[in-house]
């Protein structure tokens, strides 16, 4: 029934879809011929010659969908915002593929400005579907409709801590019938997990399974359990309900392990990194250089006035270069305004700068308390040796102090370094705490997704970075 459901929804899904796009079609025609925000208009195609582009476009666009996840179950991805990063991706994908054709056909009547508002159009109007059809659904199952029945074999840490946080999300649509134990336990309330009670043993299951219709039965025994996996994985799919498996060493593994195969081996990589994967580099790499060359050019006259006062009221060079550690490990220089007074390289480089440093020069505490010493790090990232977001890159001599004395530290190159970050907009920058600091670049490394570039970027406008000095 539930197969039915999910079924039946997705095909109301991509009827909403295909409307929505004709919707956006529409928006974007009008905005660009009917209105006068583009500027003068001279000939243009009618509306109908864009409609018998939809024809190739809307069945381009719901494959496309259906690669990047978009109709899967919402219990299978409960995040908006990752559902949301997937839109913008197809979107940014089918925008180029359909430039791109058209410019191997030799059609340039069709408007690259209207075609551009369509994918702006399509974009904003897909979240809005999919914020409210999620909005839909979440009351539904909140009301105990739509729920998926689950059994959990066994009665640990590992089984109830499952129990709680599906506890805690009714709107993903389960109900938790109870645990399969020992047979001294039966009947007995398992701890802290909300009144539900062992149903039976599990050397029992394929009895419930026969009378019960499970839509799910979750393993989640301690590995000195592990010998029951065979048997009990045999029993499930004997009585066709899905057998799934937590196991118990989940806490080595990441919010989305990434599963490698050597031949028929399967290796399940304990760091997932979605900048690992080629299209987002690329996606990441291109807004990178397309910032950077919109900052350098909107940011010239603060540069150019901030060197010529530099220059003026401090001698020495008027940027700084400083080792840093980045992307792979990999020492690079960055570049800054130079905000101090010209010192011995072996102080600057193991010293941390305090609020009322000596050191400063005038103009150095202004650029440095506006972040307007760090405007030449743009130049870094169009060298690729940075990018606009990520973790702060850190002098060696730190790097070296901090493998050794704080977990998880060297996690943070696993990706490209940023003028700003995660952790710097939470104020953790400077001499701050390293170990809150680690916890929000993993965050950074692990859930990565161009909404939270975008996040983090307005973040830093509209707040700024603390503990600036």
């Amino acid at each position: 029934m539930i197969k039915q459901n999910q079924r039946f929804f997705n095909a109301i899904l991509i009827i909403i879809d295909g409307l929505i796009l004709l919707l956006a079609l529409f928006a974007s025609w009008f905005v660009r011929f009917q209105t006068t925000l583009f500027g003068p208009l001279g000939k243009y195609l009618a509306l109908n010659e864009y409609l018998l582009l939809m024809i190739f476009i809307i069945p381009f666009y719901i494959v496309t969908y259906y690669f990047l996840g978009l109709y899967r179950a919402f219990r299978d991805h409960s995040s908006l915002i990752s559902e949301a990063s997937q839109i913008i991706k197809a979107n940014f994908i089918v925008f180029l593929v359909l430039i791109s054709i058209l410019f191997i056909i030799d059609r340039p009547e069709y408007s690259r400005w209207m075609l551009f508002l369509f994918g702006v159009f399509s974009t904003i109007f897909g979240i809005l579907e999919r914020s409210i059809s999620r909005s839909i659904l979440k009351y539904i199952r909140t009301n105990d409709k739509n729920l998926k029945h689950v059994l959990i074999i066994g009665t640990g840490d590992l089984a109830c801590k499952f129990a709680n946080i599906i506890f805690t999300k009714p709107f993903l649509g389960y109900h938790i019938s109870g645990f399969l134990g020992k047979k001294e336990d039966i009947g007995k309330t398992v701890n802290d997990c909300n009144g539900l009670k062992v149903l039976g043993s599990i050397d029992n299951l394929n009895d419930f399974l026969s009378k019960h219709a499970y839509d799910r039965v979750i393993i989640a025994i301690p590995l000195n359990y592990y010998h029951y996996l065979d048997t009990l994985v045999d029993i499930c799919e004997d009585n066709g309900v899905t057998a799934e498996i937590i196991p118990d060493y989940y806490k080595y593994l990441p919010a989305k392990p990434y599963i490698d195969m050597i031949e028929d081996m399967p290796i399940i990589n304990v760091r997932y990194v979605p900048l690992d994967n080629p299209f987002n580099g690329f996606v990441k790499k291109s807004s990178d250089i397309i910032i950077s060359l919109i900052a350098i050019v909107i940011t010239s006259p603060i540069m150019i006035i901030t060197a010529i006062l530099i220059r003026l009221t401090s001698p020495g060079p008027i940027i700084f270069k400083q080792e840093r550690i980045g992307f792979k490990s990999k020492p690079f220089l960055m570049y800054k305004f130079r905000s101090m007074r010209v010192q011995d390289e072996l102080a600057s480089d193991s010293t941390w700068t305090t609020e009322n440093d000596p050191r400063k020069t005038k103009i150095g505490e202004f650029i440095r308390k506006t972040s307007i010493d760090e405007l030449p790090q743009f130049f870094n990232v169009l060298k690729g040796q940075m990018s606009v977001v990520g973790p702060r890159p850190e002098r060696p001599f730190f790097v070296k102090k901090f493998k050794n004395e704080v977990p998880k530290y060297m996690v943070k190159h696993q990706v490209r370094p940023g003028l700003t970050g995660w952790a710097q907009i939470h104020g953790f920058r400077g001499n701050t705490s390293i170990k809150k600091r680690i916890k929000y670049d993993i965050e950074y490394v692990e859930h990565w997704n161009i909404s939270f570039d975008i996040l983090i970027m307005v973040k830093t406008i509209t707040k700024g970075n603390e503990n600036a000095y």
